[in-house]
Order: structure tokens, then C-alpha cells, then sequence
């Protein structure tokens, strides 16, 4: 991206209050602000824009899982395993208003914990979810009835952070969308705006429109660097930061699909989850099934080395990444758990020669950026 795009939204971001109070970084001759601080080994990350804060678990509980198509989520189960969830430090969960029930679960969810918990311990849960409109005319009254609906599935007075996606950029409307929602957040119903599935391009504009977004959600895992090729140059400038959502690939970044054979049916692992469906489409525009294999091969000898397993290293990997303030494993919340996988991600260091590895196995497949375009744009193609 050129300087100078990168100079008006420093200068448009300073004027609006974007840097104050955040760290200070440097990076090459010129300083900017971070807008990351973690602590107990890497566990928290506070996501901030100007006076806008929100501090999250690195590692986010994803619910896309309870919105069907992974099993049939019983509501007691669920709740009782998002209790366990939040009981081992990992206390943020992301939803959307279209994932099935994920936001009713996550109000009985709350209730729970304000009446079984101390306070202390509800300071550290944090619910984040999404907005995913049709792009119709975005006015205030509407914008505002469904931020209500989410209040009130959640049963919270405030968002803590509400996710936005737009599905047409030819549709401008989403800096209507994202101003009444700035508006929102004013008036104290949300606490944090961020994005979902915006490009480099779309991201630029929102800033310089002083519209202060703390995050952008976006698909990155090691087979996906796309993130790392436009959008993390501009995170770093901004502050802005990355959520990242398909990390572990539906599963496929895992032991059960190593040396897996799909070529005969019932032979191995079947692919029976949206999510599974959706990355093997990913491993297919990357370079196939047989170069993915020598990937999962390399991070099996990475996860052996340490004593984790091939997902741990799999978020380690993308967490020490340009721009990442957190990342995402998906929940199929009382059906399976991941708990001591996932609490193992904040002390496992990948070292040089880990890092290399990964770097040698993953240069082999194409260039995702080059097949598929920037970040989002897999949802806006024809």
C-alpha cells in the first residue's frame, strides 16, 4: 500500500483521539501505538481504540459449532461446558446472531455465572458476537432494533464487543451501518465496534472515517497467511487487531486427519462438519490433500518436540503472528472438549527451527492471496 495512504490514516486517526494512551512501538524509523498488553504468559490481550477497551483471552471459545450441523447441543450440557470453559481461564466466547441459539446460551450462560460466581470472576467473561445484515438501507432505527435483539438474547445491558460484516462493498452502506453503531456504542450498548471479514481496502476507509474499530475477524491458519500479505501492515500502523477464525481448520490441522486416506470412503476420518467441508475446500486451493499431508507431517515432529499436540502448535503458530491480538477454536459445547489442548497454547514457545520448518512445509502450496484474493473476499466472490 502506498505511504501516503498510510500517512492520512495516521493523520485522520491521531485527530480523532485514535493514539491516546496505548503503548508506543517502533517500527523501522517511524514509532506508532500498539494496541496489545499481555500478561500471565500471553493468556490476555487488551484490544483498544482511543478510550475504547476490551481485554480478551487470546484464545477464543467459538460458537459457530451450536448452530447445527456438528451434533444436536443439548442447552444444559452446553452451558454446564461453558462454565468448564470459563473455570480454565478460557473465558471469552464469540457468536453471532445467526448462529442458531449460541446468544440465548450465552445469557443462561451469564445468569450462571452472576449467580454461582464472584464478581471478580464476571469481570473476566467477555461475550463477543456479530452483526451479519442483508445490505439494505441502514438507518438508525434499524441498526438499533438489532443491536436490541442481541442485548436481549445475551442478556446484557452492553456488547462487549459487536462484530460487524457487509456482504457488498458496491453498497456503501455499511459506513451508515457502522456510525449508528459508533452511536450505539455512545450511548453505552456496546462497549467495543470491530469488523468481520473486511479487506485491507474497506478497512482504510472505515479509519478514515474516524470510525473506531478495535479489531477485524478474519480466516488465517498456517495454510491461510493471506492476513499477513496487506491487512497485519495495516493493523501495525493502526492498532487495529486480527481475531482469527479457522486456525485449526474445522480439525484438520490435527492428529485424526495425519496419514488420512479420503480418496476411500469409510476407510478414514470422514469430512462431516460445515466446518471440515469448508477448509478442505482451503487445503484444495492451497496445493491438495498430499501436500497438506507433508504439512500435518511437519507439525506432528514440531508437536512431538514439545509434547503438545498438532492444533496447539497450530494457534501458537498464528498468535506469534503480525497483527494477532487473538485466535479462534470452534466449541461443540458438550459433545467434546479441548481444554487442556488449548491452555497449552500460552506455554508453548516455537522456536527457529519450528518455525522454519513450518516456513519450508507451507511455501510449497500457493499463495492463497493470489488464488482467492484478499481478506473476506472468499464470501464476496461470484
Amino acid at each position: 500500500m502506498p505511504v501516503s495512504v498510510h500517512s492520512v490514516i495516521a493523520t485522520n486517526l491521531a485527530t480523532t483521539g485514535f493514539y491516546r494512551n496505548v503503548s508506543r512501538r517502533r517500527i523501522g524509523s517511524s514509532s506508532v501505538n500498539c494496541s496489545v498488553e499481555t500478561k500471565e504468559t500471553d493468556r490476555w490481550a487488551k484490544l483498544k481504540n482511543g478510550n475504547d477497551s476490551l481485554e480478551i483471552c487470546r484464545v477464543l471459545n467459538g460458537m459457530w459449532q451450536t448452530s447445527g450441523g456438528w451434533g444436536k447441543i443439548d442447552r444444559n450440557d452446553a452451558v454446564e461446558a461453558m462454565l468448564r470453559y470459563a473455570d480454565a481461564g478460557l473465558s471469552t466466547f464469540d457468536m453471532a446472531d445467526h448462529y442458531g441459539p449460541a446468544e440465548d446460551l450465552y445469557g443462561i450462560f451469564v445468569n450462571r455465572v452472576r449467580r454461582e460466581r464472584p464478581p471478580e470472576y464476571l469481570e473476566k467473561i467477555k461475550g463477543l458476537t456479530k452483526w451479519v445484515p442483508p445490505p439494505v438501507k441502514m438507518t438508525s432505527s434499524y441498526v438499533r432494533q438489532n443491536i436490541d435483539i442481541s442485548r436481549k438474547r445475551m442478556d446484557v445491558a452492553s456488547l462487549d464487543m459487536l462484530q460487524f460484516h457487509w456482504w457488498d462493498y458496491a453498497n456503501d452502506g455499511y459506513l451508515d451501518a457502522l456510525k449508528h453503531l459508533t452511536d450505539l456504542k455512545e450511548e453505552g450498548k456496546i462497549k467495543t465496534v470491530a469488523l468481520t471479514n473486511f479487506d485491507t481496502k474497506r478497512l482504510e476507509i472505515i479509519l478514515e472515517n474516524g470510525i473506531p474499530v478495535v479489531s477485524n475477524q478474519v480466516q488465517h491458519s498456517i495454510v491461510d497467511m493471506r492476513p499477513q500479505q496487506r491487512m497485519a501492515q495495516l493493523c501495525e500502523l493502526t492498532g487495529v487487531k486480527l481475531i482469527t477464525y479457522g486456525t485449526v481448520m474445522g480439525g484438520l490441522l490435527s492428529e485424526k486427519f495425519l496419514d488420512a486416506n479420503l480418496t476411500i470412503p469409510f476407510a478414514g476420518p470422514s469430512l462431516n462438519t460445515p466446518s471440515l467441508q469448508k477448509y478442505k475446500r482451503m487445503v484444495d486451493a492451497w496445493g491438495g490433500w498430499s501436500l497438506f499431508q507433508g504439512l500435518l507431517r511437519t507439525m506432528k515432529s514440531i508437536a512431538t518436540k514439545h509434547g503438545v499436540s498438532i492444533p496447539t502448535v497450530a494457534v501458537r503458530y498464528i498468535l506469534d503472528q503480525q497483527g494477532v491480538g487473538g485466535s479462534m477454536i470452534g466449541v461443540r459445547l458438550g459433545l467434546a472438549e479441548h481444554i487442556q489442548d488449548a491452555n497449552a497454547i500460552f506455554s508453548l514457545v516455537l522456536d527457529d527451527e519450528d518455525v522454519n520448518s513450518i516456513k519450508e512445509a507451507t511455501k510449497k502450496g500457493k499463495n492463497l492471496l493470489q488464488v482467492i484474493g484478499d481478506c473476506g473476499d472468499e464470501y464476496r466472490r461470484v
